[in-house]
């Protein structure tokens, strides 16, 4: 083939927000290979300068339509520990579950719609309602009950509204556990039969080490709500000491920030989780991770779609799990939180800073709040995992493209695509501001 390639993707599809991939190989050289995030900054860190912590969870939930609860649940965390809050064991399990709901609803979205057309050879999810309806069928029927069952637990899965600072101000009763226990027994059947039907299908074959990241805890669980942050290079820190880990730096080309730890860049997500706590997983996921082959340390970055499916397997059994134990205990209704931030005093306030660090679907999600007596914003900090995954992206498609150069331009395109696509990322969510002092 020609020594000579010009690859411009403008606003690359199947993924969340705007982003373009550019590559140049002139004379059999590459002279550019870049990721280029183009959107505008969403400065919601400043949207909460002056605002009361407890509207922080109602405000930055919005920052993402696909990870709202990720970011209520990482903002409430930040607010009560600011606040010196301790959520109950009840309120604990309920967020958990509310977590499982999320990277479930949100997992099954980019498995089905927008990676499966890769494998099967087609240009969208939409060819698949012809050749392969029962496909689709059951994708969008997963998806829909993910989200019924966010329904039931906080009002509505996009900008959840019963999730707040302290607890819920509305919770489940026992008739409504019931509901989603029966839902979620549904819902194992059409994990199964997505496991077998991944099982066949074929992921491109590359590799590129690299340090994943997530967060670890010495408890017996996959931890997604809490934990310290841990690399799979060996070390592990405090949440508090996140500035350390991220070390967020810009490039001329892109309006993301970008981040790196003990290497040039770090992968968080499905797969740096599996990577580092797959020993964890519940019994049933560890057998889908079998079937799909999946094992670590894994460094294909296309299988991040794989851990996806497991962990899906996992936040099934793990929310069946967690809701019989809400069953047997029977929930206390006087944990209800009836919040009322016009009147002076019924809260506490306290000056002070809280960090809250959550797994969302797509990695690593840090909220950082500083606020004065009055619990009234100064600062506000938020790393998102696309942002964190950007650098190791292009790194890898470095990588990539000399080991395909003799393919055409065309399938080195669709490499390209596949791989952007297989991080899942959400870039406008990872388009924030970041202030540079000279």
């Amino acid at each position: 083939m020609s020594q000579n390639i010009n690859i411009n993707v403008n606003y690359l599809t199947r993924v969340e927000g705007h982003g373009n991939i550019v590559v140049e190989i002139r004379d059999g050289k590459l002279e550019i290979c870049r990721l280029e995030i183009v959107e505008s900054p969403r400065l919601f860190e400043a949207f909460l300068r002056g605002r009361s912590i407890y509207e922080a969870p109602h405000i930055t939930c919005r920052i993402c339509g696909i990870c709202s609860c990720g970011h209520t649940l990482a903002s409430i965390q930040a607010a009560e520990d600011l606040l010196q809050i301790k959520p109950t064991e009840q309120t604990t399990l309920l967020r958990k579950l509310l977590l499982h709901y999320e990277e479930l609803d949100s997992h099954i979205l980019h498995i089905y719609l927008l990676v499966a057309p890769d494998l099967v050879g087609v240009p969208s999810f939409v060819p698949l309602t012809k050749s392969n309806p029962d496909i689709i069928r059951r994708a969008l029927k997963m998806k829909r009950l993910c989200n019924e069952l966010c329904e039931i637990l906080v009002g509505r899965h996009v900008h959840p509204i019963g999730a707040v600072v302290g607890g819920f101000t509305k919770l489940p009763s026992n008739s409504d556990l019931e509901e989603m226990h029966n839902r979620l027994i549904q819902l194992q059947t059409d994990m199964q039969d997505t496991v077998e039907l991944f099982s066949k299908l074929t992921f491109p074959e590359f590799e590129r080490d690299t340090e994943y990241v997530a967060l670890v805890n010495d408890e017996n669980e996959y931890p997604l709500l809490y934990g310290d942050i841990g690399s799979t290079d060996g070390y592990r820190v405090s949440k508090y000491e996140y500035k350390n880990v991220t070390n967020e730096f810009v490039v001329a080309y892109a309006t993301a920030k970008r981040t790196k730890w003990h290497r040039d860049s770090y992968a968080v997500g499905a797969l740096a989780r599996f990577n580092l706590n797959s020993a964890r997983l519940h019994t049933k996921a560890k057998q889908a991770a079998d079937m799909l082959n999946l094992k670590p340390k894994c460094i294909n970055p296309y299988l991040n779609t794989v851990a996806q499916i497991v962990e899906c397997v996992h936040c099934v059994e793990d929310s069946i799990r967690i809701i019989e134990i809400l069953l047997n205990k029977g929930i206390n209704q006087d944990e209800i939180v009836i919040p009322d931030i016009n009147q002076h005093g019924a809260l506490p306030q306290r000056a002070g800073q809280g960090i809250g660090v959550v797994e969302v679907p797509r990695g690593l999600l840090i909220h950082h709040y500083e606020c004065d007596e009055r619990g009234i914003f100064k600062e506000a900090n938020c790393v998102i995992p696309t942002n964190q995954n950007t650098a190791n992206i292009e790194l890898d498609m470095l990588k990539l493209v000399p080991e395909i150069t003799k393919q055409s331009q065309e399938e080195i395109t669709l490499a390209l695509e596949m791989l952007v696509r297989a991080y899942d990322p959400c870039i406008s969510c990872s388009v924030h501001m970041m202030e540079i002092k000279l």
